[in-house]
């Protein structure tokens, strides 16, 4: 009987952290280019279940009890979010696979989807939280108009200039396997020995998307799901804690027949 406390328990722990993604979903909605994340799980050990002496030489595998659930991973759903026009120049998305690799400053390269750039001090373009692209483009200081082709291609117009000077190549990053990246906060992901072996190309090439000038990519959240997900995960931490007491209750029973 007391399994029956453990494996509830096992259930309520594995929920809280379906509550603990889904909240986070939700708390990042309106995040640029945030991608949500979907909870799996495993069931646990099995035991022999054991009713009577005459079952302790039962071998058949036919009365094995399951021991609960647990967390088996926590994934990203790397489907394109939607685009959002901003008519801002520095702005691009993604229209497609692929990730934007920036240079974390320590050595180490990070990948993001957000293609919300700015200028640095130094005239590099780099995310809004300062990590400069790998490309290393930098935009000359006299430079009237920046423009950002699909194939990610960087130009720009200088001051009294009519024609335009390429300073730079966009280019993305692919993977074999992105939702085994390790996302590190600021919308930013770290390569992992499960991710594979990475692609570099211009966009639109290799499978990857072609850029677009002006717009950010959205989150990928659906209110709609995630409220149900919110709903049906209440409800199971809710039957598993009904366990919870209908265990304490038998329990109570067995101590007055003690009594």
């Amino acid at each position: 009987m007391l399994d029956a406390l453990y494996i509830a328990i096992s259930g309520m722990q594995a929920e809280l952290t379906q509550l603990d993604t889904i909240s986070n979903n939700l708390a990042n909605l309106n995040t640029t280019a945030f991608k949500r994340s979907n909870v799996s799980f495993d069931d646990l050990v099995y035991r022999d279940a054991i009713a009577s002496a005459a079952d302790l030489n039962r071998t058949d595998g036919n009365s094995r009890v399951g021991m609960g659930a647990g967390v088996s991973s926590i994934a990203k759903d790397f489907s394109v979010g939607d685009l959002m026009a901003t008519e801002n120049p520095l702005d691009i998305a993604i229209r497609g696979l692929g990730f934007l690799e920036v240079d974390t400053g320590n050595g180490e390269y990070a990948f993001t989807r957000s293609g919300a750039l700015k200028l640095d001090s130094d005239g590099y373009l780099v995310t809004m939280n300062g990590e400069r692209l790998s490309a290393n483009i930098q935009v000359p200081a006299d430079a009237t108009d920046i423009y950002i082709a699909q194939d990610g291609a960087v130009s720009a117009r200088l001051n009294g200039e009519s024609s335009l000077l390429e300073i730079g190549q966009i280019e993305l990053a692919s993977f074999l396997n992105p939702t085994s990246l390790e996302p590190i906060g600021a919308n930013l992901y770290r390569a992992t020995e499960n991710t594979g072996g990475m692609t570099i190309a211009k966009p639109g090439e290799d499978g990857t998307g072609f850029l677009a000038q002006g717009f950010l990519e959205g989150s990928n959240v659906n209110l709609v799901s995630e409220m149900m997900n919110l709903v049906v995960t209440q409800r199971a931490y809710s039957a598993n804690s009904q366990v919870i007491r209908a265990v304490d209750e038998m329990l109570q029973i067995n101590n007055n027949l003690r009594g």
